[in-house]
């Protein structure tokens, strides 16, 4: 069995579909809920669910700084939906108060594709994953309306950017957890396994 540990912040949001995906991609899924289990992860989820509340209970729970500190150093995180708005450096219209982990150069829009009665589903190509495209859930779907010299854009929806990729950190505006293909997960497991191995040379 896989000693790769990655995390899922399980504060709010569709938790157990990625903690189902990424046993299915490999790895030991645990929820994280405290600083002293953020500490034991080799990667970790920032799930959809809605950012605004998840950003409040991470700062209530003492995570929001340890977050901070831990992607600033190179911890492999992926952001689905409200998670790339997270790791987003700028919001574009964030709520008041709303605080963000960052990590990626990008400015990001929250519910771009519109309310959750306007979501839907889409193949996208998705750099770095083989096999075809991805079907792709937009539910209140955020998008990245753009990103600075460090971030590297994967995949585009309509003409607008809606995966993105800088160093260990990936960040998707659509819902792979949901759809029982596990390929961008098994990326994501990959960049935590390269972490692991260049942290223990």
């Amino acid at each position: 069995m896989s000693d790769l540990v990655i995390g899922v912040l399980a504060l709010q949001g569709d938790v157990r579909e990625h903690l189902v995906a990424l046993a299915a991609a490999g790895a030991v899924a645990r929820p994280v809920r405290r600083p002293e289990e953020l500490a034991g992860v080799d990667g970790l989820v920032l799930p959809g669910g809605e950012s605004t509340t998840i950003s409040k209970l991470a700062v209530l729970f003492g995570l929001m700084e340890p977050l901070r500190a831990r992607v600033r150093t190179g911890l492999p995180v992926y952001g689905t939906c409200a998670g790339m708005i997270l790791l987003a450096d700028k919001l574009l219209d964030p709520r008041s108060g709303q605080e963000t982990v960052g990590g990626i150069d990008m400015i990001v829009r929250r519910n771009a594709f519109g309310r959750q009665n306007e979501s839907f589903e889409a193949a996208v190509d998705v750099g770095g994953v083989g096999g075809g495209p991805v079907h792709g859930v937009f539910i209140r779907a955020p998008w990245v309306e753009s990103v600075g010299a460090g971030a590297e854009v994967i995949a585009e929806h309509d003409g607008h950017i809606v995966a993105v990729r800088q160093g260990n950190a990936l960040a998707t505006a659509f819902h792979p957890e949901l759809t029982g293909d596990h390929r961008v997960h098994g990326l994501f497991a990959d960049m935590a396994r390269g972490y692991r191995t260049a942290g223990s040379l």
